[in-house]
C-alpha cells in the first residue's frame, strides 16, 4: 500500500525501455509491548520510573526481559529517581513536526539515580551553551501523563527552577 499523501506514479522510461515508476511502501501496523514494556509504559503513566534488576544485581532502565549476559528472565523490578547524570549528548536544532519540544533541544543518554544502564530521551535547555556532559537533569513529566515514553515530555536541568 502507498503511503498516505503519496502523489501519483508517473512511470518513466528506462534506459533499456522498460517502464520504472517510484514506489515508496507504507506498512500501518499495531504491535503489544508486551508485559515487561507493557509495565513500565504504565508505571510512567504514574510518573514513577522502573527498571529490571539483572543477574550480576545491575539495573536496567528502561528495563529489559532478558539479561543481557545470561540470558535468564528478569522478574525484580527496581524503582528509580526520577534525576539523573548525563553520559553524552547530541544537539537537535530543527525539530520533527512530532516532536514534542517545538524548540531545539539535546538528545541525551541520561544515568538516572539507582540505574547502572542510560536512557535516551530529551533535554529542554534555552541553547546549546546550556549542555553539558556530567550535568544534572530532571524529568519534567506531562501534564496528563499516559502509557507512553512521552508521560516524560523531556529532561531540564536540576537547577532549572532553583
Amino acid at each position: 500500500m502507498a503511503a498516505p499523501g503519496t502523489p501519483p506514479i508517473i512511470a518513466t522510461v528506462g534506459p533499456d525501455g522498460s517502464l520504472m515508476a517510484p514506489l515508496r511502501l507504507f506498512y500501518p501496523y499495531d504491535r503489544t509491548v508486551g508485559a515487561v514494556i507493557g509495565r513500565f509504559l504504565t508505571s510512567l503513566a504514574e510518573k514513577k520510573i522502573e527498571g529490571t534488576r539483572g543477574v550480576d544485581a545491575s539495573v536496567h532502565v528502561p528495563p529489559l526481559e532478558f539479561d543481557p549476559a545470561t540470558g535468564a528472565a528478569l522478574t525484580e523490578w527496581v524503582a528509580v529517581g526520577d534525576t539523573g547524570l548525563v553520559l553524552t549528548w547530541s544537539w537537535q536544532p530543527e525539530p520533527f513536526a512530532d516532536n514534542t519540544l517545538q524548540q531545539p533541544f539535546a538528545w541525551a543518554l541520561i544515568l538516572l539515580d539507582g540505574a547502572d544502564t542510560p536512557m535516551l530521551h530529551a533535554v529542554r535547555v534555552a541553547s546549546v551553551s546550556e549542555m553539558s556532559t556530567g550535568m544534572r537533569v530532571r524529568a519534567v513529566w506531562a501534564a496528563e501523563p499516559t502509557p507512553s515514553i512521552t508521560a516524560i515530555m523531556c529532561f531540564e536541568p536540576e537547577d532549572a527552577h532553583g
